[in-house]
């Protein structure tokens, strides 16, 4: 996983913003915004929270601890139904190893299922 500093910049470069505008969006000036994302300064929880919600990711994601951008909105995702992806995971995770291994399983074989080109014909 990328540390907060490379994911403040990515994000930040994929957005085609400078760290000026970057800065004026959490109140800063440019120099310490910079000194965000070389790490010489750690970001406030203000403007942490003001990104995520800028750049439509979890708080999580931007401190590098998941790889999910959408953290609580995405849990919050209905998979199906009125089913939601927390619910699935929570679900998932209450089963002990081997049904969370059976589980994982289950889900590879329908990702291989989804992605043959094979007809099965010969």
């Amino acid at each position: 996983m990328k540390s907060t500093q490379e994911l403040l910049k990515d994000l930040r470069e994929d957005s085609d913003l400078n760290q000026l505008t970057v800065a004026e969006l959490i109140g800063t000036t440019q120099q310490q915004y910079s000194k965000y994302e070389t790490g010489e300064s750690e970001l406030p929880l203000r403007a942490l929270a003001i990104l995520a919600d800028h750049y439509n990711v979890s708080t999580d994601f931007l401190m590098g601890r998941t790889d999910c951008r959408e953290g609580i909105t995405g849990q919050s995702m209905k998979v199906i139904g009125n089913t939601s992806a927390g619910e699935v995971i929570s679900d998932i995770l209450s089963l002990d190893a081997s049904g969370r291994a059976f589980v994982i399983e289950c889900i590879s074989l329908r990702k291989l299922k989804e992605t043959c080109t094979c007809t099965g014909k010969k």
